[in-house]
Order: structure tokens, then sequence, then C-alpha cells
């Protein structure tokens, strides 16, 4: 029996044991299910600001995790080995009780929550729902970091557990999102606009040499949101080659300061990011 995966715009169609592009989500038993529940390849205690998050408690830090898959497939990927996985990924199995109780037991060392971050954590949005309802029964907080690409019906699962986002808009460009990222860009800003009423979101634009890179767009970027709320946090960050992209050159510095100029025409809250 073929179902078809809802969480991303694809939609895939699985037949029994087969995954989706996402290199995660497979049906089971007739029903698709997240295969990377629980399945961590990275755990680290990080300032909040790396993820990056200015405005949301900021000096503090939080244990950040990630599994693999991804619903993109960005040529510039810097965590390639995880969200691009192989059959050998290695990964640690570890249940919402046990993260969570390692996430408390960082609170003497500034802890204020979990992080669902490095792959794309929506693809296992069942396990950042059960962690982050225990991780509110503690009193502390869930932070995602994700490149929005996700149904409504995904974010209602979630959205009474996470209190802050940092969301990517890769591109104001219909055709770059489809064609080169393998994404849906009217998915993504559906996914902010929504977000965006009930959890702090900050914003993150990677600028990248001769696809991104122009007034106009970051123009278009800035107003669009802007048009939400004018005190969003937006990030301007510095590319440099990795992935499918590594003979490419980095980002001259001093586009990302004018490019940072003209979105603070728009925004309130403008930061630049690996300058």
């Amino acid at each position: 029996m073929v179902k078809l995966c809802k969480v991303c715009w694809r939609h895939c169609a699985l037949a029994e044991g087969n995954y989706g592009i996402c290199g995660a989500r497979k049906t089971v038993n007739g029903e698709v299910v997240c295969d990377n529940y629980g399945k961590l390849t990275s755990l680290a205690l990080d300032p909040i600001e790396k993820k990056p998050l200015r405005h949301f408690h900021p000096g503090s830090r939080i244990l950040s995790v990630g599994s693999y898959g991804c619903s993109l497939h960005c040529p510039f990927c810097q965590n390639y080995e995880i969200s691009m996985p192989s059959d050998d990924i290695g990964y640690r199995l570890v249940s919402p009780e046990e993260l969570v109780a390692i996430a408390c037991e960082l609170k003497d060392r500034g802890n204020i929550g979990l992080a669902y971050t490095y792959n794309e954590p929506l693809i296992s949005y069942e396990y950042v729902r059960d962690c982050g309802r225990l991780i509110h029964e503690k009193g502390m907080y869930n932070v995602l970091v994700s490149n929005g690409t996700a149904s409504l019906e995904v974010w209602e699962e979630i959205k009474p557990y996470i209190d802050a986002m940092n969301i990517d808009l890769k591109s104001f460009s219909k055709d770059y999102y489809r064609d080169t990222l393998g994404g849906d860009l009217d998915m993504v800003k559906a996914f902010i606009s929504e977000a965006v009423k009930t959890a702090h979101v900050e914003i993150t634009t990677l600028v990248i040499p001769g696809a991104n890179d122009n007034d106009e767009e970051i123009r278009e970027m800035a107003s669009w949101i802007a048009s939400m709320d004018k005190k969003i946090p937006y990030h301007l960050s510095r590319f440099f080659p990795a992935y499918k992209m590594s003979d490419a050159k980095p980002t001259p510095v001093a586009t990302v300061y004018h490019l940072a100029d003209v979105a603070s025409q728009y925004l309130e809250h403008v930061y630049t990011g690996n300058c």
C-alpha cells in the first residue's frame, strides 16, 4: 500500500519500507513515520546567539540536538554529512525522557532548554513535539532552527511547545527554491507567517554570490518581513564554500554589510553573520 507523506510540499508517495526524499520518513506497517525518531547525530551546549537568536534570552546557553535528513537539498549545505545521510551514518538513540533529563542536568551550566537544529528538525516533528511537551513541564524553553519547509498541519502539532525559532528564508525566487534547493517558497512564507503569531521568530538569509546577493531581492525579503512586523530580527550571513559549492568564492564582507544597510531601510533589527 502506498501512503502519502504530508510533512513538506512534495507529498512523497511511499510504498511499504520506502523512504521519502528527506531520507528520514518512511512507510512502516501502512503508516508514514519518522524513522530517525530519537536518533541523534549531534548534541552540544551552545550559546543562544549561535542559533542565531539575538532577542531571545541573550547570554544564555541551550542544549542543541540534531538527527539526520532534510527536506531540502541545498548545494551549499554546511551539515551535508547528516542532512544528506548515508546508510552507515552514526547516531545515538535517545528517548525524549532521556534527552530532557540531560537538559535538566545542564541547568547549572546556563542551559535554558532544547534547540532542535543541525539537520531539519521538522521532518521528525513527532520527536520535537514529544520532547517539547516534557521540556515545558520542566519550565524550560524549546527553540527550533528550521528551513520552514513544512505544512501548517505540522506547525499545529508543535505550536504549543515552540517558544522561539530561527527560520531560513533562502531566497525570494520561486524558481531558485524549486530548481536549486528542491523547495517551495510559498510553503516557507506560509510557515513563517503562522509562526510569528505565537512564537518569537528571527529570520536568516545566507547571502550567496550570484544567487541572492542583489539589492532588489534583499529589499523584497526585508519588505515582506516588515509587513508582518518591523521588529522581527533579520540575519544576513556570509557564505563560505561547502558541499557541492566547494569551489565557489566566499561572499565579500562589503556585500553583506551593504545588503544589511538595504534591509535596515525596512527593519529595525538587522544583523550580519560570519563576517
